[in-house]
């Protein structure tokens, strides 16, 4: 279990908010730190998973992939198998606990790709909860499908206008709203940042993921695999398949950034990475944010809602600082190639998230011997993606496919007498 020193891994983490928000953190933490060693409340925890959202999820081989690019057998964490699509369910299941036992009646959280939103929204659904969802106005664009669903499960979805209009400004107005909302609200903060305790309670739900790739790779390789490689955005998804590995050296882990476009400022989401974040205090912890010549939060972009935050988890931070994690970033384009790759050889279709570590995992692979083994954190399924996709494939193609859907419109229109 990943524990941090007072709220502080390393130099990084902490508690840097307004002091209207500490009883709220504080009573927080309290729950926490006295659930969390009880084997029944993780029991409870897992009943939950195992009932509502189908965990455990599989370990799929890849063996026809595995063939074709030579190198490493690799393997995939079916997080895009959960209930809503994403490992986004656990962390959300396991602080709707919390909720219950706090007695609060509102929950709030931010959402960037909207698979934390729709978890959150799913979550309050289920336990009689109103909830309110921030999303940035440009990411409600590219995935408004998740939108809709939030919608329809009955949450508010709030639309964020300022600054980059993205994951980085929709959490700045969680924060605010928490701040006058506190008494009645709960923040559920959907990865491994933000002012203690999330990073740590979040990492303790997300373990889960870990803890079944332990299990299932000793039965299904008869050994530990040689690396595990995930996407990192805020970080929740790779800290959770890494955290039942960090004292097994001879395990790898690798965290994948968006390289979008390039590495020039403004083009990329690579804070990890020497010579790109920088370490600052911004939304209520200490961690490495990417940062202007002002010293103010920069610029983000990637092909994937998901990934374009400005910093990362504290906890990745630290572990990367001490050489446990392996930092590496994949481009747009090759986010793209290895999404077409993984459909086209295996009819698995992946999150464009999700699809920064399988094109970070597939080099690695190629670079391994055949009896070696490597495993993908497949964090999210891709159908949220479709429109993003089919703009990002050749022309003829979205062209094509936005005349037949017209046509389709058409027929369905003649079929009802245009009703």
């Amino acid at each position: 279990m990943i524990r941090s020193d007072n709220g502080y891994f390393g130099e990084f983490g902490g508690r840097f908010v307004p002091e209207i928000l500490l009883p709220a953190l504080t009573q927080l933490e309290d729950l926490f730190f006295q659930l969390r060693d009880e084997p029944s409340f993780w029991q409870e925890y897992l009943t939950l998973t195992q009932e509502y959202s189908g965990r455990p999820t599989p370990l799929t081989p890849l063996r026809r992939l595995s063939r074709q690019l030579g190198g490493a057998q690799i393997w995939l964490k079916r997080e895009d198998l959960n209930h809503s699509g994403a490992h986004k369910i656990n962390n959300v299941l396991g602080q709707g606990l919390l909720v219950q036992r706090m007695g609060k009646k509102r929950v709030i959280a931010e959402t960037g790709a909207g698979q934390h939103g729709l978890a959150t929204a799913i979550m309050a659904a289920r336990l009689g909860l109103e909830a309110t969802i921030y999303m940035g106005d440009e990411d409600i664009e590219r995935q408004y499908s998740n939108v809709f669903w939030m919608r329809q499960l009955g949450a508010d979805v709030v639309a964020v206008t300022t600054g980059s209009r993205t994951l980085k400004d929709a959490l700045d107005e969680a924060l605010r709203d928490w701040a006058a909302s506190v008494e009645t609200t709960h923040y559920v903060l959907g990865t491994v940042c933000g002012p203690a305790p999330f990073p740590e309670m979040v990492a303790y739900f997300q373990s889960v993921i870990g803890e079944e790739i332990r299990q299932q790779a000793l039965q299904q390789m008869d050994r530990l695999p040689h690396a595990i490689v995930a996407c990192v955005g805020g970080g929740s998804n790779a800290i959770g398949a890494f955290g039942a590995f960090l004292d097994d050296p001879e395990v790898e882990l690798v965290g994948v950034e968006a390289g979008g476009r390039s590495l020039d400022e403004g083009q990329h989401s690579v804070r990890l990475l020497k010579g790109t974040g920088e370490t600052g205090i911004a939304q209520g912890y200490k961690t490495l944010f990417l940062q202007n010549d002002d010293g103010q939060l920069g610029d983000t972009h990637s092909i994937a809602a998901g990934l374009d935050y400005v910093g990362v988890s504290p906890i990745l931070a630290y572990l990367t600082q001490t050489g446990r994690v392996i930092p590496d970033s994949a481009s747009d384009a090759e986010v793209l190639e290895a999404f077409s790759l993984l459909m086209k050889v295996e009819g698995i279709i992946p999150a464009l998230e999700s699809a920064h570590g399988l094109a970070g995992g597939f080099k690695r692979a190629k670079a391994m011997q055949p009896d070696q083994n490597l495993v993908i954190n497949l964090s999210g399924r891709g159908d949220k993606d479709i429109f993003n996709i089919a703009r990002a494939f050749p022309q003829a193609e979205w062209t094509g496919f936005l005349q037949r859907e017209a046509l389709r419109s058409k027929e369905l229109l003649a079929e009802t007498g245009g009703q």
